[in-house]
């Protein structure tokens, strides 16, 4: 059980992904850069959807991502990932929850970048 104040420590905004590439040394990341707007700027964000999802499904969309993760490296050149992609888990098979299907989330309507959910 998370605390309401423990939840309220997490800062959840929305980005659009302006690139999106798939690093060499990568089997299962696409590395996302993502634009949260003036007052938050631009970011990088490895997000584990390889398997489903092509880079080009991202760019010029946008989606919430949690930003005052700790940041993590990622991979074998140093790279780290500032933030942390949301999406809802599609577990098909009970029987093998580790192969859930990441499902995007979609906004309704376009929202300045940096826009707090809540």
């Amino acid at each position: 059980t998370v605390s309401f104040n423990d939840f309220q420590k997490l800062d959840i905004r929305i980005g659009t992904v302006i690139e999106a590439d798939v690093p060499k040394w990568s089997h299962s990341v696409i590395k996302l850069t993502v634009d949260f707007g003036e007052q938050i700027g631009k970011r990088t964000v490895f997000a584990g959807m390889m398997k489903f999802y092509k880079p080009k499904d991202f760019v010029g969309k946008q989606f919430p991502f949690v930003i005052n993760i700790e940041p993590k490296k990622i991979g074998l050149e140093g790279d780290y990932s500032e933030g942390m992609m949301l999406a809802a888990d599609l577990i098909e098979d009970k029987d093998k929850p580790e192969e859930g299907k990441p499902i995007l989330f979609a906004l309704s309507q376009k929202v300045p970048n940096g826009t707090k959910v809540r």
